[in-house]
């Protein structure tokens, strides 16, 4: 009777509280040809992040090796309004499409040229604060809930993935009325998208 007793105590304790390794990360052995860029873009994380899950110091892996893939430290909060932008601006485009325009307000956040938190971004505004940066802020798209794919393409640009190149603008030419974007550098195409810097 005991051992049935801690036999289901030890397989309740089990179901209900898993162990820490496994609620937070998973292994991952390193195949030949990979990287830890090319890890990282596959398990949405990014290359500091395996570095630091591993007291890795440099980029050197090896086929075999065993590598943990830790869960990134995304806040809700910014993850809902990027998203909620992703899925008012690229409505139609592709997952690639959505995260370039996620790697954009990214790329935002981490230029000078530019304000501090994803939320001063997307709510960043001009001409004495009577136009907003981007369109869904202007006209109320961003309070709408985003779709599922948005918010994949959010949170894996929020862990490193940008298919924009690094872009500060993104823009459709179909209906840009803009002359400004003429001066910009192109850095990709993504469906209706160009996505450019200054």
């Amino acid at each position: 009777m005991k051992k049935w007793i801690i036999s289901g105590a030890i397989a309740f304790s089990a179901m209900f509280f898993p162990s820490q390794t496994d609620a937070t990360s998973q292994q991952y052995t390193v195949k030949s040809g990979d990287s830890l860029w090319k890890i990282s873009q596959r398990y949405g994380t990014n290359v500091n992040s395996l570095k630091a899950a591993n007291g890795l110091s440099g980029s050197l892996i090896y086929p075999g090796q065993t590598l943990t893939i830790g869960e990134s430290a995304v806040n809700e909060e910014e993850l809902d309004l990027l998203s909620r932008l992703v899925h008012a601006e690229a409505r139609g485009e592709s997952y690639k499409g959505k995260a370039a325009v996620a790697g954009v307000i990214l790329n935002r956040v981490k230029s000078n040229e530019f304000p501090d938190t994803i939320e001063e971004v997307i709510y960043e505004t001009h001409g004495n604060g009577g136009i907003y940066a981007f369109e869904p802020v202007q006209n109320g798209e961003i309070t709408r809930h985003a779709d599922n794919e948005s918010v994949k393409a959010a949170r894996d640009a929020m862990n490193g993935y940008d298919p924009s190149n690094g872009a500060l603008f993104f823009f459709n030419p179909d209906t840009a009325t803009s002359k400004w974007v003429q001066r910009l550098t192109i850095e990709s195409k993504i469906g209706n998208h160009v996505f450019a810097t200054n």
